[in-house]
């Protein structure tokens, strides 16, 4: 199995793409999981099934059907985490922390419809959701004293942080706020020994990825690019994740790091 990991991860976005790859993997190394996740009835199921595979490993999984975004949700969330520190202690605090939601709008800042152009609330929906949610979990876990001490947060950026696509515009927005997010909470988490960092994925086959206007012809593209002649994976971006959460990386922080096989140097 390889190196091990412990205590209490909170995953963001945890049923599909980046999130479920995630919560597999650090369960796989020892971690208990907190699940946050916004499904329908017909797509509950799967996340079910991620809780279920990471109970047969032996370890804990809460999973939370609700809108991340949403205050009285992310309260809801954190009262039951703090609920576990209060009985526990320190071993029950949040050691890890991945953002990877991926809910926005994927409408052209442009159109010859007026109706067709992004509006004002589906621009501010999109950085609340992709973006500066961040900031507020992680202000309220620090507040709440539930932030491990050596502790490390992840949120998933996109080369849409620093590149353009059709209908992209909203998103890719949001993806530069989030960088800049991980940029100002590194600053100031690093007194309490605390990480961030944006990883930068490649193209990957994601529920979500699969929504965007164009995406055949933008997979198509990564491929012929990555040196590896292959598109990412959800599970090279868990893996990666995972090994950044060892004691040994506490100097690594404040980062754009890309885990995409080469593929954003190939021009």
């Amino acid at each position: 199995m390889g190196f091990a990991l412990e205590g209490w991860a909170l995953v963001l976005g945890a049923s599909s793409g980046f999130g479920e790859a995630t919560a597999l993997e650090l369960a796989r190394r020892g971690m208990n999981i907190y699940g946050v996740h916004l499904d329908r009835r017909s797509t509950v199921e799967n996340a079910e099934r991620i809780a279920g595979e990471i109970r047969a490993m032996g370890r804990e999984a809460i999973f939370f059907n609700v809108n991340a975004a949403d205050p009285a949700r992310r309260a809801e969330v954190l009262d039951a985490v703090a609920k576990r520190v209060q009985s526990e202690g320190d071993a029950a605090k949040i050691r890890v922390v991945l953002h990877s939601l991926a809910f926005g709008s994927l409408k052209p800042y442009l159109a010859d419809e007026p109706g067709d152009m992004v509006t004002k609330a589906q621009m501010e929906m999109t950085l609340d959701v992709m973006a500066n949610s961040l900031v507020y979990w992680v202000q309220d876990l620090l507040t709440m004293g539930l932030l491990a001490r050596g502790g490390r947060v992840f949120a998933m950026t996109s080369s849409g942080g620093s590149r353009v696509w059709r209908c992209y515009g909203p998103v890719s927005a949001a993806k530069a706020a989030l960088e800049s997010h991980c940029r100002q909470l590194a600053l100031e988490l690093a007194p309490h020994g605390v990480t961030v960092n944006a990883l930068r994925a490649g193209v990957t086959s994601t529920p979500a990825a699969r929504k965007i206007p164009g995406y055949d012809e933008m997979m198509e593209l990564a491929i012929k690019r990555n040196p590896h002649g292959r598109a990412t994976t959800p599970a090279d971006v868990a893996s990666a994740l995972a090994a950044l959460c060892l004691p040994e990386t506490h100097w690594i922080t404040g980062n754009v790091i890309g885990v995409d096989g080469g593929e954003d140097i190939v021009g």
